[in-house]
């Protein structure tokens, strides 16, 4: 169950996040309570999967360059492929499609030639060819969910 601090951090803090120094606290003082309280029921979201990380969320090829990426994998090998690709630092994330192209994935990297490399090596590593899909257009989807805060 989510305690009003789990649920006040959540709705506040999806968006809009303190970037300073010392962010914990910055959040412990607009909301009444210490830093370690703060620290500690971010650890408990993560921990119970309502999170899965803290971070900025910075557009395509803003910093660096990216590519999403597809290949067709055979469904018995697929959570094996899926673990290896997710195992690279590059890859943000990567999920299954009801397509030929059954694995599709995100990957950043600093510069195209690092980019290359990191596909190459997922090519290698996976003995499948990857389909690379150029951003044609560049579309952002606000993904931030307002609590119900008064319903326990």
């Amino acid at each position: 169950m989510l305690s009003p601090l789990h649920k006040q951090l959540l709705n506040d803090y999806q968006q809009n996040f303190p970037i300073s120094a010392t962010p914990y606290q910055d959040i412990a003082d607009a909301l009444g309570v210490t830093e370690a309280d703060v620290l500690s029921a971010f650890s408990e979201l993560n921990d119970n999967n309502f999170i899965s990380r803290i971070g900025p969320v910075i557009p395509p090829n803003h910093i660096g360059v990216s590519a999403l990426v597809a290949i067709s994998v055979p469904e018995s090998q697929l959570q094996a492929v899926a673990d290896k690709i997710s195992a690279y630092p590059e890859v943000n994330h990567n999920y299954e499609r009801e397509h030929r192209f059954n694995l599709w994935f995100v990957v950043i990297a600093s510069d195209a030639e690092h980019l290359s490399a990191v596909i190459d090596s997922i090519e290698q590593e996976t003995s499948y060819k990857a389909m690379l899909l150029p951003m044609l257009d560049d579309f952002f989807i606000d993904l931030g969910f307002k609590l119900d805060l008064n319903n326990d």
